[in-house]
């Protein structure tokens, strides 16, 4: 993995993605505003990602990395997913040839029901479809705020 200070500018972009088996959540930042939103729910193929809706996702908005939030247990090890995650890393760095960076994501699905569900009050059926979406907006904006620590 490449370090993003060696090759940032001011304003690039970078993707992100709530990897999971049925579904993948997906948001957009800039390190110039220092902010991510989400952007989509993309829905897996036979637990596969749907590569044609990444590829397109990535023409659009000419990411300068990907970021992948990356689930452990409390302890450090790894959860039964992580493996599908760290897999997925490798096939965004071989396919798109673009730095992959993880970022841990405990808890982030949690956290995005809990804001939606509390504070948004979106019924069930709703929640399932942006719960995800919301996730990498929380993974992406973690990552972004470590990246401007080390900028500072």
């Amino acid at each position: 993995m490449q370090d993003p200070l060696l090759t940032k500018t001011s304003a690039d972009t970078y993707l992100c993605f709530d990897f999971g088996y049925k579904k993948i959540g997906t948001a957009v930042g800039q390190t110039i505003t220092g902010s991510a939103s989400p952007l989509q729910t993309i829905r897996s193929i036979n637990q596969s990602p749907d590569w044609d809706i990444i590829t397109k996702l990535i023409q659009e908005w000419r990411p300068a990395g990907l970021i992948v939030g990356i689930s452990r247990q409390a302890d450090g090890s790894d959860n039964p997913v992580t493996p599908r995650m760290l897999k997925f890393c490798r096939q965004l760095e071989g396919r798109y040839q673009l730095p992959v960076y993880q970022q841990d994501e405990t808890l982030s699905t949690f956290e995005a029901k809990q804001m939606l569900f509390d504070d948004v009050n979106v019924n069930a059926g709703k929640l399932w479809e942006v719960q995800d979406q919301l996730a990498a907006q929380l993974i992406l904006q973690s990552w972004l705020n470590d990246y401007k620590k080390k900028d500072d």
